[in-house]
């Protein structure tokens, strides 16, 4: 029997991570990105955890690939987006399958970013696209660079344009970041990959 598990490290993966102010950022990037992305796209946004309902149904209105939250041991696939749940960190295991944990709260926070970003780069290292939103603490950053030690891609939102610049500025400053990028240009860099 051929185990095809094997070859799916050479997939590519996009994990975002965002906090204050990021929601209508994201709606506009999944909104602009055409059908059957070729790549998955996991997103840990900082959110209340007596709040578990509404993300999804946020960008589901406007994006044209599927929208979930994923469910424990559910495999990865191309084309979806996938919001980390309330009150749970996401993480992704070696087969690219999601595991959700309710361990302590990391940066105060659970889904906490840093744990989702380095849990993918672990996994796809030089494979994955690390993107940064605004947000007003520094939740993320830790993960972006090791998406940097892995080879991998690190964009940040441009902090010029942040309703709270502190998260991707203090990425600038741990000197981990490849692109500076406004959301117009995040979208144009993903609509960009997988063309020939």
């Amino acid at each position: 029997m051929i185990d095809h598990t094997k070859h799916l490290h050479l997939k590519k993966a996009i994990v975002i991570g965002g906090s204050a102010g990021s929601i209508p950022i994201l709606n506009k990037i999944l909104a602009a990105l055409p059908p059957a992305f070729p790549f998955p796209i996991i997103v840990c946004l900082h959110r209340m955890k007596n709040v578990s309902e509404g993300m999804t149904e946020v960008f589901a209105k406007t994006s044209t690939n599927y929208v979930t939250e994923p469910n424990d041991k559910e495999p990865i696939k191309n084309g979806h987006v996938y919001i980390a749940p309330s009150n749970y960190h996401l993480l992704i295991e070696k087969n690219f399958t999601f595991s959700l944990s309710t361990d302590i709260l990391e940066n105060y926070s659970r889904p906490a970013i840093d744990i989702t970003i380095q849990s993918c780069s672990k996994v796809y290292l030089k494979d994955l696209i690390g993107i940064l939103l605004t947000g007003a603490n520094k939740d993320g950053v830790e993960g972006m660079c090791e998406v940097k030690r892995n080879g991998g891609t690190t964009i940040v939102q441009d902090p010029q344009e942040c309703v709270a610049p502190y998260m991707p500025q203090a990425a600038i400053d741990k000197k981990c970041i490849d692109h500076v990028l406004t959301c117009d240009k995040i979208i144009r860099y993903l609509n960009s990959l997988g063309r020939p």
